[in-house]
């Protein structure tokens, strides 16, 4: 299968709206009440501030790293020629729980936001999971939702971009209303208290930002598809971040300024309601930032499926999981097995009900953050073993940014573990990165002893290699 090659054909819209797209989601519609809540509107503001210094910080560091090497499963080759073979699979697989957990998130959200388009919709009790009630009509909109995003990625690369050029144009008009209508309607008072629950608050805020910024990284797993200068790449890459940065800060202060505390308590999709009352309580522009909700999801779904196919792909082509995960489709020059290997894993989603939201959540921002952090540092190492290697994104300050983002990594790690207010909930977070981890070992274990390591050294080593020498 050496002979196949994925198509380059992503401009410069293309990637912009894949990354951005992909971070933006449906967190901000779903997940915005509680951000307020539990922070306040200032200490939410200033949890996403502080993720969002990270992810700048981890941002510079990729996008000098994928303009140096634009590989498909970006974070596999960096994490290899700075550290070697285990690191790098540790990296990439930790990258690929992120991924999936998105998408699994996805699945999810989709029958939670028709609850408020269609009320009462979801019959058909099944069971009972963390106090929520799991009904049919409620999971079949999940796993169809799933099924047809599957397809949409099966389908091809320029496809997939030309879809979500259209759901980011979507996204970005339902936000730009909400943010117009509550500057012009809203009340400075509303945002009052601007810090709840103290430090605390804002950590428990602080612990989801990784996840809600995820985005950025699914332009490096796309390299070997984008039809640019190298160092175009990285420009894109920190552009979109510093973009996500603004759309989150963006839209808790329009929430916040339409809607008082209570409000925002009492409200299942407090978003929609903001948009709804700071348009004089028009149930048709609620509908339409639900519609732009929707096409977050979508978009988001879409961009996780394209990073978390490509890294299975880059991993199987490396002999570190089974080859087959490594074959592109024919026609579409698609990595269509990875891509069914991710519907299976995460079509599955809606059985464990709306509860699955958080733990998706923090489960995978743990993991991305551990990514990062390899990210980071192999950044720091690679300046210091390969100070010739050609960077077309030349980061200025030397490893001074490496070193900001790695102490920030840990930090953050620091969060997720027990005795901190904002550690992981046992036993649902934690079972889903022990599981993970399990899984990673025996399907690494099993490759290696199939394809060797030698096998798997030489494929990473000869890729590296062939793209330095094309620069």
């Amino acid at each position: 299968m050496e002979d196949q090659k994925l198509l380059k054909v992503l401009g410069n819209k293309d990637v912009l709206a894949l990354a951005f797209g992909a971070m933006i989601g449906w967190g901000w519609v779903v997940t915005a009440g509680f951000w307020i809540t539990e922070a306040g509107s200032l200490g939410a503001i200033l949890a996403f501030a502080i993720g969002g210094i990270l992810v700048i910080l981890v941002g510079l560091t990729y996008s000098e790293l994928a303009a140096a090497l634009p590989l498909a499963g970006g974070e596999m080759f960096y994490s290899y020629k700075a550290m070697g073979r285990v690191p790098s699979f540790i990296t990439t697989w930790a990258i690929v729980l992120g991924y999936v957990s998105v998408v699994a998130f996805e699945a999810v959200a989709l029958p939670t936001v028709f609850e408020y388009l269609i009320p009462n919709y979801s019959v058909g009790y099944l069971y009972t999971i963390a106090g929520w009630d799991v009904n049919l009509t409620w999971v079949a909109v999940g796993v169809v939702g799933s099924i047809l995003i599957a397809w949409i990625n099966y389908h091809g690369i320029k496809f997939t971009s030309v879809i979500m050029t259209i759901l980011t144009l979507i996204i970005v008009i339902a936000g730009v209303l909400l943010v117009t209508g509550s500057s012009i309607t809203g009340n400075v008072e509303n945002m009052k208290p601007l810090f709840e629950k103290g430090a605390a608050g804002v950590m428990i805020v602080l612990i989801m930002t990784p996840f809600m910024f995820v985005g950025f990284n699914v332009i490096p797993q796309a390299a070997e598809e984008i039809n640019l200068p190298r160092k175009r790449i990285g420009q894109l890459l920190i552009f979109s971040v510093v973009l996500a940065i603004s759309w989150y800060v963006a839209i808790i202060i329009g929430v916040s300024l339409v809607l008082t505390p209570s409000e925002i308590a009492g409200s299942n999709l407090v978003t929609a309601d903001a948009m709804g009352k700071a348009f004089g309580g028009s149930r048709m522009m609620a509908n339409i930032l639900v519609l732009g909700g929707i096409g977050g999801i979508l978009s988001s779904w879409i961009g996780f499926y394209v990073g978390g196919s490509r890294a299975i792909y880059a991993l199987a082509k490396a002999g570190m999981l089974p080859k087959s995960l490594g074959e592109l489709h024919p026609k579409y020059k698609t990595p269509h097995k990875a891509i069914l290997l991710i519907a299976v894993l995460t079509t599955l989603a809606p059985l464990f009900g709306r509860p699955a939201l958080v733990w998706l959540v923090d489960a995978g921002g743990l993991a991305l953050v551990v990514a990062w952090l390899m990210v980071a540092i192999s950044f720091v190492i690679l300046r210091k073993k390969s100070p010739d290697m050609k960077r077309p994104f030349h980061l200025k300050g030397g490893t001074l940014i490496g070193w900001l983002a790695i102490i920030m990594s840990i930090g953050i790690c620091i969060l997720y573990l027990p005795g901190m207010p904002s550690a992981l909930i046992w036993p649902h977070e934690w079972a889903i990165i022990i599981v993970w981890s399990i899984l990673g070992v025996v399907l690494y274990k099993y490759s290696i002893g199939k394809y060797g390591k030698s096998n798997s050294d030489n494929h990473m080593q000869r890729e590296i290699d062939r793209i330095l020498k094309d620069e």
